[in-house]
């Protein structure tokens, strides 16, 4: 019997397990999925709970009795450390974790593994900020529980503009080098949305702060679509509904530091500014969960197994290049560590060659960049392959992973709420291809296919967007058919 520990029961570790599971006999392979939370969160729904839509139990369900069901080991604590070579008296690889549920807080316990898959997913560092997040200055929409917690502060603010005030709103991203700009856009236009709604919005001035150097960056150096026979930047088309929509912004800023109702921040010519605000939703830079590594004899091998922002490293060119000359073939195809050939990592937990858009520092020489998003579609296509290739050499059909999922062979399709409502709401709908911009390829077009790569916002968006939550949740709830919704 061998054994695939998965850590991380996001997008990636749940796809993962399932695709696993549906390949392996239970009698003679077992899975064990270790995650410090007890539910499963559809993330890009939180965006409704954030504006109160829809409620947690919307976007989520209890993965113990899912993964009971499946004959999936479930452990219910966050991962501490991994002994890829075993330790003194044995050979077998293991992780110690330590539990976060209420029957086994804090209780400490290893899993020997044959196979692990990191995809524990990010870490929301706000603290990489003074004065960011819920518990200190401004609200986030990361996790269903702070979602919940702005709808509240959505809707104080709302009748404090019904009674006559006129209130300041700021969106956006709270550090120079986030990620995720496009959950802060969506946000931004539902609230946006919401006040319009209610009848307030001439009493709201609503602003959207970016660590991007263009809007409709989106940490992808923009797109570049065809539309009616043209071929137009995602600037235009991120601009233009702004301008619609009467949204100020701000771009090019790093977030430096937050007091109550006000920001500080810098942008790209090094000057710094003050902004007051009376609602403020600012999203935070992401890091690798804080997991560390140790060789047999003990040693601390974190920075040979970790990048330095603490996602893992894997099949990926690490080695430090000019923009200019970073290539598509830098990127991982199967996400195995280089080190440990039964390691891999995959969605947000690997660590990337390098970033897509083009870094950039001020004269203070700080970074404001975006960082490279790897969620959603692609976490979850590379966890179909990474289990799929894991499966392979578990059976003994393979002994290295055959399956590649390469982001500068991939394409994705995204699409960002811009209001909610069966009627009256519209959502952008985008597909790119592919994510890794090959300029040899496409030279005249920003790396990208335009055939492949296109934008539209509109009603019948916001349609499929709740379509795909419907089929996502019951996708993930391992219902009948699951295995048809693709990832």
């Amino acid at each position: 019997m061998a054994r695939l520990v998965i850590l991380g029961a996001g997008v990636s570790g749940h796809t993962a397990a399932q695709h696993a599971r549906k390949l392996l006999s239970k009698r003679e392979h077992e899975i064990v999925v270790v995650s410090p939370n007890s539910k499963w969160n559809w993330i890009p729904s939180n965006i409704w709970v954030g504006v109160d839509l829809m409620k947690p139990e919307d976007v989520t369900f209890e993965l113990a009795p899912v993964y009971k069901k499946h004959g999936i080991r479930f452990e219910q604590a966050k991962a501490v450390s991994i002994n890829p070579e075993g330790e003194d008296h044995s050979d077998q690889p293991f992780v110690t974790i330590e539990g976060t549920g209420k029957n086994n807080n804090g209780e400490i316990q290893k899993i020997t593994y044959d196979y692990l898959i990191n995809a524990t997913g990010p870490k929301l560092k706000f603290e990489a900020t003074e004065g960011l997040g819920p518990d200190k200055n401004t609200l986030s929409v990361c996790t269903f529980g702070h979602a919940e917690h702005a709808a509240k502060e959505l809707k104080n603010a709302i009748a404090r503009l019904k009674s006559g005030e006129q209130l300041t709103f700021v969106i956006g991203t709270g550090h120079g080098t986030c990620t995720c700009q496009g959950a802060a856009f969506e946000y931004l236009f539902n609230v946006e949305f919401e006040l319009r709604k209610h009848k307030v919005r001439d009493m709201a001035r609503v602003i959207y702060i970016t660590n991007e150097y263009e809007l409709g960056d989106f940490g992808m150096g923009g797109m570049h679509l065809k539309k009616g026979g043209y071929i137009t930047h995602s600037k235009v088309f991120t601009e233009s509904l702004f301008a619609e929509r009467g949204i100020e912004w701000i771009k090019r800023a790093h977030v430096n530091r937050i007091e109550p109702n006000k920001i500080f921040y810098e942008d790209l010519d090094g000057n710094e500014h003050e902004l007051e605000f009376d609602f403020g939703m600012l999203l935070p830079p992401f890091s690798g969960v804080p997991l560390r590594a140790f060789a047999k004899n003990g040693e601390d091998i974190t920075d040979k197994v970790f990048a330095k922002n603490g996602f893992m490293k894997v099949d990926a060119d690490y080695n430090p290049r000019p923009y200019e000359e970073w290539k598509p073939e830098d990127w991982p195809k199967n996400y195995q560590s280089p080190f440990y050939p039964n390691m891999f990592a995959v969605g947000i937990a690997f660590a990337p060659p390098h970033g897509i858009s083009k870094t950039m520092k001020n004269p203070n020489g700080t970074v404001i960049t975006p960082s490279v998003p790897r969620t959603g579609m692609p976490s979850g296509v590379m966890a179909r392959k990474v289990a799929y290739n894991i499966v392979d050499m578990m059976k003994g059909k393979a002994t290295t992973p055959k399956r590649t999922a390469s982001m500068a062979n991939m394409g994705a399709a995204c699409i960002a709420s811009a209001g909610a409502n069966f009627f009256k709401g519209a959502a952008a709908s985008m597909t790119m291809y592919p994510i890794v911009p090959d300029y040899d390829r496409f030279p005249d077009s920003g790396g990208r296919d335009t055939n492949y790569t296109t934008g539209e916002i509109g009603l019948a968006g916001h349609w499929l967007k709740y379509l795909l939550h419907i089929g996502f949740m019951y996708k993930a709830k391992w219902k009948t058919g699951w295995q048809i919704i693709p990832e």
